[in-house]
């Protein structure tokens, strides 16, 4: 099927004739579940270290979706992401609706899996509470199973925390959520069955008698999804592969939710590993064989164009990225690289975000800085513009709109030691431990400067900036990198080095993506 072009990618979502195309959230939404409550649906997806954290998207027809808020204000123990951790915290989250409440499960391979719950999608939503204490228990899905009236959970394991991989632990849990009753019992032992390895990301389900686990295998860049079944919850279950990549160009198909539409149409939402995108979720559909068997997508490989849910039509829609950020408060869609403290953006009466450049150690090195405000990496071709005041008195005071992975680049205005305002583009490699220069730096008489990156097809990044004599190419081309989990972000930040009283504040105004 043919479909209009998009800087260099066909359209992506809803293509306005009653069909869409992969992927649907064309962004990191890495690791998603869904539930559906009477006609609406929701989603959450892994937010890793980053704060507020479990974002929260809706949708009626799981093409369209918009972002409308957070399950986590912050991360617990608080201690423990004072500083950046970029691919720890909130791995695989569950969403659930049960006995009229909301509830997020989620494993932190360092502390545990934990839980939040809400009668609200909107909040207030519970303080995070540990259910189970240990090393490496991440993937955790739960499951209130209404015939039997008990409940369970069940997790995967993270072999760098535990030494432990490749297998499906489950518990009978407590109804009110809180508590695990036993010690736990592997139902599923990758091991055991030959070619299958990094089996994880479990979702729980019960269906035409049946307990079900959905689980991917196979890593995230080339692995499968499968399916497992079993008449007990505690086993044995068999197995069957039910998503592959197969000849298509969608790679390591895997990892998401199953949910049925008000008129029991069934539909799968899974996320593909795309570099230093991360992981771009896609919509499959979802049928019950003559066997009794799941079959996802196209006989079991993955769909680019198909037929929308049948579904009242919806608008098209996507998770917001511009922000002019009204009374100095930013968008749903940024989140800081670390538990934020009070002080580092404040509220005025006009638009536009005051940051506080932040005195640090670190200053040298955003990867190492908790007061990064970010947003995920676009994956259409697009140039992503803000415009920059520098109000900082203090030398090498600095702000700027960077692209920040495992390597970085950013673009911005820095005081120097004579007072003068220069425009600075420096990077820093994965291997590097400080950033250097980029490009020359050059004046920028006003403090002022419109900054602008724009990225192609392959994460390929060109920044440029105009400080008063229009826009002027700067540095090299840049190949953004992802962390290990994690895409590739934007960034806006504001600091200074360590030492001496306040060094002012940095002003943005007027964020814009705009697609090519």
């Amino acid at each position: 099927m043919n479909a209009p072009r998009l800087g260099g990618l066909e359209r992506l979502g809803d293509l306005g004739d009653g069909t869409y195309r992969n992927p649907v959230l064309a962004a990191d939404w890495s690791d998603p579940d869904v539930v559906r409550v009477d006609d609406d649906f929701y989603l959450t997806a892994s937010s890793f270290g980053r704060a507020p954290g479990l974002p929260l998207l809706h949708s009626r027809d799981l093409v369209n979706w918009t972002l409308i808020g957070h399950a986590l204000e912050h991360l617990e123990p608080a201690e423990s992401f004072a500083a950046p951790r970029h691919d720890c915290g909130v791995w695989a989250p569950s969403i659930r609706h049960h006995e009229g409440r909301f509830w997020i499960f989620w494993g932190d391979p360092d502390h545990g899996v934990f839980q939040v719950n809400s009668r609200d999608i909107r909040g207030p939503w519970s303080a995070p509470h540990l259910v189970k204490a240990g090393k490496g228990l991440i993937d955790a899905c739960p499951l209130w199973d209404e015939e039997r009236g008990e409940a369970y959970l069940v997790h995967a394991w993270a072999k760098s925390r535990s030494g432990v991989k490749n297998r499906l632990t489950g518990h009978r849990m407590s109804l009110d959520g809180r508590e695990l009753l036993d010690e736990g019992r592997v139902l599923v032992d990758g091991d055991q069955l030959p070619g299958w390895f990094t089996l994880e990301g479990p979702k729980l389900y019960r269906h035409d008698g049946w307990f079900w686990i959905l689980a991917p295998a196979g890593g995230v860049e080339t692995g499968w999804q499968g399916a497992f079944r079993s008449r007990t919850f505690h086993g044995p279950y068999e197995e069957r592969i039910v998503l592959e990549q197969g000849d298509t160009g969608v790679n390591g198909p895997h990892q998401g939710g199953w949910v049925r539409t008000p008129s029991g149409d069934d539909w799968f939402l899974h996320f593909q590993q795309r570099g230093a995108y991360g992981r771009v979720v896609h919509l499959q559909p979802l049928r019950w064989g003559t066997d009794g068997w799941p079959v996802i997508g196209d006989d079991g490989a993955p769909v680019d164009v198909h037929k929308k849910p049948d579904l009242p039509p919806q608008p098209a829609s996507a998770p917001a990225t511009d922000d002019d950020f009204p009374g100095g408060r930013h968008g749903r869609q940024w989140q800081w690289s670390a538990n934020p403290l009070e002080g580092w953006a404040s509220s005025h009466a006009a638009d536009g975000l005051r940051l506080t450049c932040v005195r640090s150690a670190d200053a040298h090195d955003l990867r190492r800085l908790p007061h990064v405000l970010t947003q995920r990496l676009p994956l259409a071709p697009c140039t992503v513009e803000v415009d920059l005041l520098l109000d900082a008195a203090a030398a090498s005071a600095r702000a700027g709109l960077a692209v920040l992975g495992d390597a970085f680049h950013w673009i911005g205005l820095e005081r120097g030691d004579d007072g003068t305002v220069r425009l600075v583009h420096r990077f820093a490699e994965s291997v590097a431990e400080r950033e250097r220069d980029a490009e020359h730096p050059r004046p920028a008489p006003d403090g002022t400067a419109r900054l602008r990156i724009d990225i192609t097809d392959g994460a390929r990044c060109r920044f440029s900036a105009d400080t008063g004599d229009g826009f002027r190419p700067s540095g090299q081309v840049f190949a953004a990198t992802p962390w290990r989990w994690v895409g590739a972000l934007l960034g806006l930040f504001a600091t200074a080095p360590a030492g001496g009283n306040g060094a002012g504040t940095a002003l943005f105004t007027h964020f814009r993506i705009t697609t090519d």
